[in-house]
């Protein structure tokens, strides 16, 4: 067996973005050849079809390269969604969530998880501007159950994988943090078969090793 026989995804395990990638697939029940990389050695395979250098990067059979996470998550779905994650009546409502996730709260959570290599402010600070997004997540939940209507969809896949890093930057403070839909939405998430599945762990790739194959339908990693 060959990459060449399925789309190829370049991944790193940790990473939110490539997360958020792993979880549409993996619902999709698509089969990809996975490529776990090491950040701080990026393999030149992926660099060439992704100058940028960020995970994560799809390559379809076509030679066609998808290097943007949402979008990786849509071409999934597109395919096969089982889930229902792209619900027409809530679709646009979860793509301006998203964008705000993406860009706003994104940005504050850098900040906060990195408060030492951004001193102008303390770590406080930089979560109190975080909060913001955490209190509309909060009111969206008690409202609805989820981030964008009755049922987990794109938004909640999308973000998710963020508000636990955020969480994790100071978990005893978030375990008491005024969020008690937020938390046990999170700890629902993190406790899902999907999730786990998808946060396996694997061997960094190396050019010469056979193809790993990942896919929800097979159960994680084996021959789809």
């Amino acid at each position: 067996m060959t990459d060449s026989s399925y789309p190829i995804l370049y991944s790193f395990r940790r990473c939110p973005y490539a997360m958020r990638s792993r979880l549409a697939i993996a619902s999709a029940g698509i089969c990809v050849a996975l490529r776990e990389i090491e950040l701080r050695a990026k393999p030149a395979a992926m660099l060439a079809v992704s100058p940028k250098g960020t995970v994560p990067v799809l390559v379809l059979a076509n030679g066609q390269v998808i290097d943007e996470s949402l979008d990786i998550m849509v071409w999934a779905l597109i395919r096969h969604d089982p889930q229902d994650w792209l619900n027409a009546s809530s679709r646009a409502d979860a793509d301006r969530l998203i964008a705000v996730n993406d860009s706003q709260f994104k940005y504050w959570l850098d900040r906060y998880k990195y408060a030492d290599r951004y001193p102008e402010h303390p770590a406080e600070y930089y979560r109190q501007q975080g909060e913001r997004f955490l209190a509309e997540l909060e009111q969206r939940l008690q409202r609805n159950g989820y981030f964008c209507g009755e049922h987990f969809g794109l938004a909640d896949a999308a973000i998710l994988p963020f508000v636990r890093q955020f969480a994790a930057v100071d978990a005893a403070w978030f375990a008491l943090a005024p969020y008690p839909a937020l938390r046990a939405a999170l700890q629902y998430f993190v406790e899902s078969e999907l999730f786990g599945k998808i946060m396996a762990q694997y061997p960094v790739w190396q050019a010469t090793d056979p193809a790993l194959i990942f896919g929800a339908e097979s159960g994680g990693s084996s021959i789809c």
